[in-house]
């Protein structure tokens, strides 16, 4: 099973932008873990990280035919871009994920323009919302990755 991973806008930041309300774990620290959760599961990841949302859309592009689904933190983008929206409506399967409970903040981001088009979310747990939604994923995925089973 193939899975892109995608940090979005300032998650480069992770660690030392606002550590109340994102924490301390750094970008490199998640993607150890996603790497080292991937290795025992049998999944391979290609993990980018992009401020630019050019860039983000162009690997959902590309994802297609090359991965099985997609697990993308949007950051500010998944509340603000039709663009990174439209692009996954037409993607693999993807869940997205959040550090914080985006729906307990301010009303802006409350708004959700990505959910809708993912098959599910995973928000507030902070840098185990990736492993989560990244476990979710998988087994969303697995009936369609196993070979039909002969009668």
């Amino acid at each position: 099973m193939r899975i892109l991973v995608l940090h979005g806008p300032n998650l480069n930041l992770l660690g030392a932008r606002e550590p109340e309300v994102y924490g301390h774990a750094t970008l490199e620290e998640i993607d150890r873990d996603l790497e080292a959760w991937a290795r025992e599961h049998g999944v391979t990841l290609k993990v980018v990280q992009s401020n630019h949302e050019g860039r983000l859309i162009d690997e959902i592009h590309a994802s297609r035919g090359a991965c099985d689904g997609i697990l993308i933190n949007p950051g500010g983008l998944g509340h603000t871009s039709v663009a990174l929206r439209d692009a996954l409506a037409a993607a693999p399967p993807a869940v997205t994920v959040h550090l914080s409970n985006v729906h307990a903040r301010e009303p802006f981001r409350q708004v959700d323009l990505i959910a809708p088009v993912c098959v599910g979310g995973v928000f507030g747990f902070g840098p185990d919302a990736y492993r989560l939604g990244l476990d979710a994923l998988t087994r969303h995925l697995a009936p369609r990755a196993r070979p039909p089973q002969q009668a």
